[in-house]
């Protein structure tokens, strides 16, 4: 390989790495239960939303993260005893704010 065609090949190589390394941050801070850049919700804020979800809805609650949609804070994914799933939203005080499909999961109200 040639000197110049060695130096190129290298630059890809480091770019192709920087831009991994920057991805895989990216996924390990926003972590499982993150709102888009609002932080982590707390062990304790999310029990207490994943109790007002399932007081809701009788369901298994599932992952949580923080939430703007129609006014809430948190959005709990739930999966319903007759298998649907929903997002229940809930607001700073844990009221939930609306009970919605998840397109994701492929659920309905």
């Amino acid at each position: 390989m040639t000197g110049k065609l060695k130096k190129i090949v290298i630059g890809v190589v480091a770019l192709a790495a920087l831009g991994l390394g920057g991805a895989a941050l990216a996924g390990a801070t926003s972590g499982g239960d993150d709102a888009e850049g609002a932080g982590p919700v707390s062990s304790a804020d999310a029990a207490r939303a994943r109790a007002a979800a399932v007081a809701e809805t009788g369901g298994k609650a599932g992952h949580i993260e923080r939430d703007g949609e129609k006014g809430a804070t948190y959005e709990v994914e739930v999966a319903k005893p007759d298998g649907t799933q929903v997002d229940v939203r809930l607001d700073e005080q844990f009221k939930v704010v609306a009970v919605d499909s998840d397109s994701e999961g492929g659920g309905r109200d």
